[in-house]
């Protein structure tokens, strides 16, 4: 499975060397050990791709189920790290797979807003509140450009137009919530997390997080 992971990521970084201008940065801010929850926006099926090949460790995904559906995708995903998860109700098996992995000390990759937004941010799900509060791990924000290309036309990622940038910030911690956690806040936790992600990003990119509308 590592040997996938890697052999992937090995083609990926030349496919974007040759045919993209991509430009990653921050890379200092990645903790080099330690459970890690890496978080996301998220504009394009390459986003995971061009996050395993800007952070150096493995890396773990939750990823919509309807992706698993034909054999041949599930193979593959599940080779490169990917488990399913159920993004209209709580999956407490996607949980419990997310929760070992980072007691294990690993890295979890999450896209907060649970879909595609095309190119601007849309409201958070709850389910990586859940998930940062059934553990330990340092929360590392990421920002990524110009996938929103891919969904429209993959032409259009290449040169000379095509310009892809992966900035990661600084690492951070939520607060611990003891006792039950009340949407309310939920919606403050995601917040702190959607808003250090917009806070890397341009501002035609932040949509409803973008700060300077309030």
């Amino acid at each position: 499975m590592n040997f996938f992971f890697h052999l992937c990521n090995f083609l990926q970084r030349r496919t974007l060397n040759w045919f993209c201008d991509f430009d990653k940065s921050g890379v200092e801010n990645v903790p080099p050990f330690g459970p890690l929850i890496v978080v996301s926006n998220h504009m394009s099926d390459i986003d995971p791709s061009i996050l395993a090949v800007t952070i150096k460790r493995r890396l773990w995904f939750l990823c919509k189920y309807e992706a698993f559906r034909t054999f041949a995708k599930r193979r593959f995903l599940y080779a490169y790290g990917a488990f399913p998860i159920n993004r209209e109700k709580a999956d407490f098996a996607a949980l419990k797979w997310g929760v070992k992995k980072l007691k294990s000390n690993e890295v979890l990759v999450l896209f907060p807003e649970g879909h595609i937004n095309y190119g601007q941010m849309i409201k958070a799900k709850q389910g990586v509140v859940r998930i940062i509060q059934m553990t330990d791990a340092t929360i590392l924000p990421v920002a990524i450009t110009g996938t929103e290309r891919f969904e429209h036309n993959v032409m259009r990622i290449f040169k000379p137009t095509g310009k892809i940038t992966c900035t990661v910030g600084s690492p951070f911690s939520l607060p611990k919530i003891e006792g039950k956690i009340t949407p309310e806040v939920m919606d403050s936790l995601n917040e702190i997390i959607m808003e250090r992600i917009a806070n890397l990003l341009p501002e035609k990119y932040r949509g409803v997080y973008n700060i300077s509308d309030k």
